[in-house]
């Protein structure tokens, strides 16, 4: 029997950049929350896994680590959005300017990003158990960074779950992201304690986001990810849509 742990930790930067890849005219945009691809080249630095090495290749994380199954929760988020901001610096080198003058492209960044990043490991496995040692004792074989060498990223708050799959058989929250596969609004369940006017209004936040590459085309596949405070009814059953799990008593959270 597979020998599998659930585990998270809490990823932090000063800074971070999760470049659009549609985006290449003179300004740089940035995903607002960390996406698959950007945490597998987090993790696998902290295995000690090799990145980019040749033009048309995937790198060796990607390929060792692809069928991870991960979960990702915003922390010190503003309903799930981060404070935003934009550089404007010069690139000077030759092949970034045809006409011999120098660029000056603008690059938006996030401001302390923060996210409660999830992991099932295969410990059986020799890659993933590395990783998980490593995880537990702070130790990273290559610097980890938020998407641009430039923003060193950190983690704390290690912890290992029990945990049990979600069976859809009652409303729920969902503290992590997740993907959806129809519209969610009509799904919200209506808050009718006496106490409504007092809680938090119920806020949904999306945003299409990378899940993995297409190999033939190397370019990025994506889902529609939602994460909110809502409490959603039972019969928006999503257990198609992913791995959905139950850990810390009531906390539900997706993995894909």
């Amino acid at each position: 029997m597979t020998n599998k742990k659930l585990i998270s930790f809490d990823l932090k930067a000063d800074f971070g950049f999760f470049k659009k890849p549609d985006i290449n005219d003179g300004l740089y945009l940035t995903y607002n929350m960390l996406h698959k691809p950007a945490l597998l080249g987090i993790i696998g630095a902290i295995a000690g896994l090799q990145g980019y090495q040749k033009n048309g290749e995937l790198p060796e994380y990607y390929c060792k680590l692809k069928n991870l199954k991960v979960g990702i929760e915003p922390l010190n988020s503003d309903k799930g959005n981060y404070t935003k901001d934009i550089v404007k610096y010069n690139n000077a080198v030759g092949y970034a300017n045809c006409d011999a003058g120098i660029l000056n492209p603008q690059e938006q960044f996030l401001i302390k990003p923060a996210y409660r990043c999830y992991l099932l490991l295969n410990i059986d496995d020799e890659i993933e158990n590395k990783l998980y040692q490593n995880l537990e004792s702070n130790k990273a074989e290559f610097l980890p960074y938020m998407g641009k060498n430039d923003f060193s990223a950190w983690w704390d708050d290690f912890k290992d779950y029990n945990y049990s799959s979600f069976d859809f058989s009652s409303d729920y929250n969902i503290s992590s992201i997740f993907a959806k596969t129809e519209a969610v609004r009509g799904y919200v369940a209506k808050n009718m304690s006496m106490f409504a006017a007092s809680t938090e209004p119920t806020w949904l936040y999306f945003e299409k986001l990378p899940i993995g590459f297409n190999e033939d085309l190397y370019q990025y596949d994506y889902a529609d990810f939602v994460y909110s405070n809502a409490k959603f009814l039972k019969e928006m059953n999503m257990s198609e849509a992913g791995f959905f799990y139950k850990i810390e008593k009531n906390k539900i959270i997706q993995l894909f």
